[in-house]
């Protein structure tokens, strides 16, 4: 066989490796040894094809077999970090609930982030994501409102008792307007237990593992609330009691009145705000931290740039620290999670969320997505080990940077830290 015959041989067997291994659409990860021998074939076949190309058309087959290889090296970076052998498992503070080491948020399939996905797709995901260890899923009322409890019911109908349900009730829906933080709040004792009865249904159970209140209510006691939520714990409709973008004080008020398994707020290396007065509190009571947003939105991944548009359906289109000025700012933190990605042969996003479960044992967080490669990602991060140095580098970094931006318009952050 002469070189040009083995160039043309080649050129195909690119073509194939392509669709084997970039365009994929199994739901089952490519191991890291196929994924390494590909690409040892790859880098063997285009040294073959730089030797034999002489003219344009063949340029042009190096030029494809180069991105390939480009993409198998990515593939082959994140596939190092996922499916950890048996998934971590934490337990939220000094409660008996334990789940996976990173849950995932269910919110962006139905709301917030532009159109509802579609249903098959997004039940296909969430069972992908038991399959691959995963026993913590997060949804609310709120988002949809409805679809996503409906969603998420059906997609863990054939997993009840394997896996932990997070749901959440303190929006007012009875309203025409239902659009992310256009509803008002309403968390008067008969309207949780109204509210329970509904995501019972939605969700497909007897009973709801963890309950959370989602906005704090300036207008319904948090004892009286904790004290409703109490009464469906006795009733064996709920499991166990959390609370949302609570401050300090009423963290220990509602905690009184009904143990706290977990509150729920935003916490990432782009918002720090608990840090301050919540995580301490929480390590007091012995109640666990369940961040939401701890990829900023998707921010911290680096897909994001200063450019990037957001369709008035996506509730990032409303946000301060999504405008473009404050996207370019914002980019010094892409920077240093990459930098230290490579010293982990990680991504920023499995930088982000490592970061995070190496603050506390009790920490576990719920990253949302609609996208299986970002799924298998996200899961990677559980394996990713930081040392005392790395996280001295990562804050001492981390410390220089001036995040630009609020996180929400001033009404919805006046609805946080109550």
């Amino acid at each position: 066989m002469n070189e040009s015959d083995v160039k043309s041989q080649d050129a195909q067997s690119w073509k194939s490796l392509y669709r084997a291994a970039v365009l994929e659409t199994n739901m089952e990860l490519v191991p890291l040894r196929v994924l390494e021998a590909r690409k040892a074939a790859g880098e063997r076949a285009l040294h073959l094809i730089r030797e034999a190309a002489v003219d344009e058309p063949e340029l042009q087959d190096l030029v494809y077999a180069s991105r390939v290889l480009d993409e198998l090296e990515r593939k082959c970076q994140s596939a190092r970090h996922s499916r950890p052998e048996t998934m971590q498992k934490r337990k939220l503070g000094k409660s008996n609930l334990e789940v996976s080491a990173i849950g995932l948020g269910c919110m962006g399939m139905s709301f917030s982030y532009g159109p509802p996905k579609d249903t098959q797709e997004m039940t296909s995901l969430v069972r992908a994501a038991v399959e691959r260890g995963i026993t913590f899923f997060d949804t609310a009322e709120v988002y949809g409102p409805f679809l996503n409890e409906e969603l998420v019911g059906e997609a863990l109908a054939p997993f009840r008792g394997k896996v932990v349900i997070a749901t959440k009730f303190g929006f007012d829906l009875s309203g025409s307007d239902n659009r992310p933080g256009a509803a008002g709040l309403n968390s008067r004792p008969e309207h949780i237990k109204e509210a329970v009865e509904g995501s019972l249904k939605r969700l497909k159970v007897d009973t709801i593992d963890l309950l959370y209140q989602h906005r704090v209510d300036p207008n319904a006691p948090i004892e009286d609330v904790a004290g409703a939520v109490k009464e469906l714990i006795q009733a064996g409709k709920v499991k166990h009691f959390g609370l949302s973008e609570a401050g300090a004080k009423t963290i220990r008020r509602a905690h009184a009145v009904q143990p706290l398994t977990a509150l729920q707020s935003e916490y990432s290396l782009w918002t720090r705000t608990p840090e301050k007065e919540v995580i301490p509190t929480l390590e007091e009571l012995g109640i666990g931290f369940v961040p939401y947003s701890p990829l900023g939105k998707g921010f911290l991944t680096g897909a994001i740039k200063e450019n990037t548009t957001f369709a008035s359906s996506d509730f990032r289109s409303t946000l301060p620290r999504f405008t473009p000025e404050a996207l370019k700012a914002n980019q010094a933190l892409i920077d240093l999670l990459g930098s230290i990605g490579k010293r982990k042969n990680a991504t920023p996003s499995q930088i982000a969320l490592a970061w995070l479960l190496a603050q506390r044992p009790w920490i576990v967080p719920i990253p949302g997505t609609t996208k299986l490669n970002r799924l298998e990602e996200n899961i990677g991060a559980a394996s990713v080990e930081l040392t005392a140095d790395d996280l001295r580098d990562i804050d001492a970094a981390a410390s220089k940077i001036k995040v630009e931006g609020a996180r929400y318009p001033e009404k919805l952050e006046r609805m946080t830290g109550l």
